[in-house]
């Protein structure tokens, strides 16, 4: 009890260390700042408060700051809608391919920008689907949406793969979840998989395997129930 008492206290301490500004975003000014050690690129979950990073976004990035004291750690938000339009499949999937690209799109301009500099690629909710399929080993849309296929980004260049060193997933919807919504599944490429951790709170409805549905009131704790400083310390032991 302790130890879930303290945890809780630090992870809405980053919370508010970053809801305060101590987070550098994926703004101009941050893009242009001298190349970090650690960029976090984050995509936040439907409709998430603070974009771009969302609330479960800044507690991470801070999160991660945390546990590499001495080196330089940014977080970058994907600048994507995070459309809550569930109802219309194809402008749905229009915001995810849009996450998708954009973040590709950052981790090959840090490939070649700042060529030292440790990614890390996180999500929450619809922003873990975004991020496990920037890093996908081929995705390909049920057959009735075959002729969008041209629109699928494709995987990212093998050689980038030694740039990305954790992919952390909060929240993800399960496979169960994916496939009632009819959406491609979730496969991470081989040299990505080691790499990859996903947390899921007990009883939350989108990740636990549950048939698809909305979320529960499970699903909004992962900025402060501690998870964010255990993704934290996934990542300060691969950068």
């Amino acid at each position: 009890m302790r130890r879930t008492i303290r945890r809780l206290g630090v992870s809405a301490l980053c919370l508010f260390a970053a809801a305060t500004g101590a987070v550098a975003v994926g703004t101009p000014a941050a893009q242009a700042a001298p190349c970090a050690d650690v960029e976090v690129i984050f995509a936040r979950g439907t409709v998430e408060p603070a974009p771009p990073l969302g609330l479960t976004g800044l507690s991470f990035v801070e999160a991660v700051r945390s546990q590499l004291p001495g080196r330089s750690v940014v977080g970058y938000g994907v600048p994507y809608p995070a459309s809550d339009r569930f109802g219309d499949r194809l402008e749905f999937a229009r915001t995810v391919t849009d996450g998708v690209r954009k973040t590709q799109d950052r981790v090959k301009y840090l490939a070649a920008k700042c060529p030292a500099t440790k990614v890390v690629l996180g999500g929450y909710s619809q922003g873990a689907v975004v991020a496990g399929y920037a890093v996908h080993a081929g995705l390909e849309l049920p057959p009735q949406y075959a002729a969008y296929n041209r629109y699928v980004p494709p995987p990212l260049p093998a050689t980038l793969a030694r740039n990305v060193k954790a992919i952390v997933l909060f929240g993800a919807p399960s496979d169960r979840f994916i496939d009632d919504v009819g959406a491609p599944p979730v496969k991470v490429a081989a040299p990505y998989r080691s790499r990859t951790v996903r947390f899921c709170v007990p009883g939350d409805t989108i990740c636990d395997g549950s048939p698809v549905g909305g979320p529960n009131a499970l699903h909004t704790l992962y900025s402060v129930n501690g998870m964010t400083l255990d993704g934290a310390r996934f990542v300060a032991r691969r950068v």
